[in-house]
């Protein structure tokens, strides 16, 4: 059974102004090859999950996300990584991001990294088990491929060892 063409739009939620702007940078042709959907090895009620975020979250033990620069470099984008336990809540928390506003995640951090209710999700057996860590980045990469090694590849190893087997990505 062939299964229903999966349309990915991009820009949904961009404004219109942004939207034209980033176009610009695509080149004018339709993407050619398969999107590798990849399926669930196991029932999601078997699965250990991981939370990722594009929200800049971080420890406030952590070194905050590097904001002076982009400021300074307007398609700079801070290209570190941070880790954060299970169990963090909004008061373990700083955001630091310049093109999200940050106040309802810095009031409940489930708003956007919602690891409470992934936790409720492995007590309820809907999910297997939530890793033991979460990751948060800094979302504006503009055109870098540093960021793949810097900050993808380091993520993908640690969930590796921690036998993630799905992610969700919370995009900020």
């Amino acid at each position: 059974m062939d299964q229903p063409e999966r349309v990915v739009d991009g820009f949904r939620f961009l404004p219109p102004g942004l939207k034209a702007w980033v176009r610009t940078f695509i080149p004018d042709e339709e993407f050619k090859d398969h999107i590798p959907w990849t399926p669930m090895k196991r029932p999601l009620g078997q699965t250990t999950m991981a939370l990722v975020t594009s929200a800049g979250i971080s420890l406030k033990s952590d070194p905050p996300f590097d904001m002076e620069r982009e400021r300074r470099e307007p398609i700079w984008g801070d290209r570190s990584y941070r880790i954060i336990p299970r169990g963090t809540t909004e008061k373990d928390i700083e955001v630091n991001h310049l093109h999200i506003n940050t106040t309802y995640i810095k009031q409940d951090i489930n708003v956007i990294l919602p690891l409470a209710r992934m936790e409720e999700f492995e007590k309820e057996k809907v999910i297997g088990r939530l890793a033991p860590s979460a990751y948060s980045f800094y979302g504006f990469q503009w055109q870098s491929t540093e960021f793949l090694s810097e900050a993808i590849e380091p993520i993908s190893r640690a969930m590796k060892q921690e036998g993630v087997e799905a992610v969700l990505l919370t995009p900020a």
